[in-house]
């Protein structure tokens, strides 16, 4: 039995081809063969690059500065004259940025005692067993003295509070203040690295012309590599109108978008940027558009008191 297994290794196999004279059934075998191998080369190799290596850990960091001067005459502060140091907040921006395109100002506040506001529901009482002293005001301004404020005994007042006095204002605005504010522009330094292959760039045109910078603005079509982009274009490219944001205040995202072919060569590894309102639904009405923040500015007096 086992001489026999030995013996049939040196057996010599040919195939048996059965030819079927079928035209219908060659040309259904021949549109196989055809199917598979078209799908192999043209979606495999061509449009999806099967031989290729990818590298999807890309390193990228991004670097902001806003240029542009505004001025604004209000009844509060007066003439103004606003400048990146300004209306930029943080003053030197990363991956998110904030400008100021609008504000509501409270003028002249102290550390003090004031009636809290009639908005806050924690601060409303009926006498002083609803002012506990030392306790400090859910979503309000400071903390409770112990005294309800009222106009007269059948009225609901509110309790007086230590904080920051006069309380903040609320009320709607009218329009933007900083009006100008869709000429600022604002430069996006991106570098990015693939760590795979070695290879590095950024979206700022290679040139030794040191006024390149301060003349280009980008366009799509004309200079794809100039990374300053004005306000009102981005707005623009979101679909929205500058000034109609500017009121309120908004968010939009910037993406920028790095598909590269590398056997293309350097030249053809380019920045694809899109812009998207972010803070808006489809309905476009929702209590959440808009966007705001509060910011504070703290001075001492002659006395060396902060106010």
């Amino acid at each position: 039995m086992a001489e026999g297994r030995f013996l049939s290794l040196f057996d010599y196999k040919t195939e048996k081809y059965i030819v079927a004279k079928n035209k219908r059934v060659g040309l259904l075998y021949r549109l196989i063969q055809l199917s598979i191998l078209g799908y192999i080369i043209g979606w495999v190799f061509i449009r999806k690059k099967g031989y290729q290596e990818t590298d999807e850990a890309i390193q990228s960091s991004i670097i902001t500065k806003l240029k542009g001067v505004s001025v604004t005459n209000t009844s509060e502060s007066g003439l103004l004259v606003w400048g990146p140091e300004d209306y930029v907040i943080p003053p030197q921006g990363e991956a998110v940025l904030f400008i100021v395109t609008n504000f509501l100002e409270t003028p002249h506040q102290r550390l003090g005692h004031c009636a809290e506001s009639i908005k806050v529901l924690d601060g409303h009482c009926r006498d002083e067993e609803d002012c506990e002293e030392g306790k400090m005001v859910v979503a309000g301004h400071g903390e409770m003295s112990g005294r309800c404020l009222r106009q007269d005994v059948n009225s609901t007042g509110t309790c007086e509070i230590f904080g920051w006095c006069p309380i903040e204002r609320k009320f709607k605005p009218e329009g933007p203040l900083l009006k100008n504010a869709e000429n600022f522009t604002i430069y996006i330094k991106n570098f990015i690295h693939f760590p795979k292959f070695s290879f590095s760039k950024s979206n700022v045109l290679e040139t030794t012309n040191d006024s390149y910078l301060k003349k280009c603005r980008y366009d799509k079509e004309v200079s794809p590599y100039c990374p300053i982009f004005r306000l009102g274009d981005i707005t623009q490219q979101a679909g929205y109108k500058f000034q109609d944001m500017a009121t309120f205040g908004g968010s939009i995202g910037i993406m920028i978008r790095w598909d590269c072919d590398l056997d293309k060569g350097y030249d053809n590894c380019n920045p694809q940027y899109s812009f998207t309102r972010l803070d808006i639904s489809h309905s476009n009405k929702t209590i959440t558009t808009g966007f705001n923040f509060r910011h504070t500015r703290y001075f001492k007096n002659a006395a060396g008191r902060e106010v």
